[in-house]
């Protein structure tokens, strides 16, 4: 073989070769750019419109746990968060740590106690539904919303849960179902999943 022929073949070999990369690169799941995402800034998402659905952290400890809730509640176009008694409110660095932001975006009120949040929202027409684990509690996969209901969620302290005095004037509580060794989520994991649903059922409102 001459030294051309050589030449050529080789180039036609890296072409194939470039080829078969490309058909990979083409399979392959590449991310999606922050424009394919379509995210909006802080003042076009206040404009949105979100589910009739309020967050209500009953005496949360800890700021990351409060900025994870603000995160996930920005995601599933919760309405706003009622922070109460000794729950963290923004602008803190922990908060902020988590949440990215989220506390800018989504709408947050502060209540002294729980019970002062929950009777005003029973007073505006939400149904207060605690997330505990009580008897008589509804599954979460069985809970349904009302077309057009307004719901409050109530997510407890990170060792006490909710407190009982709002558990006792709750319309329900729901369970989440585990079936392993324990017996509860972090309230974060217990917030996101219970947004999550609600977001699909709302998507019927």
């Amino acid at each position: 073989m001459s030294s051309s022929q050589m030449y050529y073949f080789l180039m036609r070999k890296k072409l194939y070769i470039c080829g078969e990369l490309f058909n990979i690169l083409l399979t392959m799941a590449l991310k999606k750019s922050m424009v394919e995402l379509h995210r909006v800034g802080v003042e076009e998402y206040k404009q949105e419109a979100k589910l009739p659905v309020t967050v209500v952290l009953d005496n949360v400890r800890s700021e990351m746990n409060v900025g994870s809730v603000f995160r996930t509640a920005d995601a599933f176009l919760m309405e706003r968060i009622c922070l109460c008694g000794i729950t963290p409110q923004p602008p803190k660095a922990e908060i902020h740590k988590t949440a990215l932001g989220a506390e800018d975006s989504v709408a947050w009120q502060y209540y002294p106690t729980t019970l002062a949040a929950v009777n005003e929202l029973k007073n505006e027409g939400y149904m207060i539904c605690s997330i505990e684990q009580v008897h008589d509690s509804v599954s979460l996969e069985k809970f349904i919303v009302n077309n057009g209901q307004k719901v409050a969620i109530v997510l407890g302290n990170e060792v006490k849960g909710v407190s009982q005095e709002v558990v006792d004037v709750s319309d329900k509580c729901i369970e989440i179902p585990q079936h392993g060794t324990k017996h509860s989520l972090n309230i974060s994991c217990c917030a996101a999943i219970v947004m999550w649903h609600m977001f699909n059922a709302g998507k019927s409102y």
